[in-house]
């Protein structure tokens, strides 16, 4: 089952929220980090050590974790959290291996 389905599963209240970021992330064409940040309203952070992207949707009440690779127009979903769940793993540094 794709990520989204999963989590929606779990967390049906975050469905619209991942509808609507999915429609975007699909929608949109960017080169950079920058131009992705206005688009999602700066919404996405690059943890460069890890070579993520984390998208904050619903208000901050969840996280996507991301890869993605901007020269083939590709976004590679690594795990969708609940924020609580996120601080977790960010506080053990687990996030790696989601």
């Amino acid at each position: 089952m794709p990520p989204i389905y999963a989590f929606e599963a779990k967390h049906a209240a975050a469905a619209p929220a991942l509808n609507e970021w999915c429609a975007r992330i699909k929608r949109t064409k960017c080169s950079h980090l920058h131009e992705l940040r206005k688009i999602v309203s700066g919404s996405v952070d690059y943890v460069g050590g890890q070579c993520m992207y984390i998208f904050n949707i619903g208000g901050n009440k969840y996280r996507i974790l991301t890869s993605i690779h901007f020269n083939r127009q590709v976004v590679y979903i690594r795990a969708i959290l609940t924020h609580a769940v996120y601080d977790e793993h960010s506080k053990n540094g687990t996030l790696l291996h989601l």
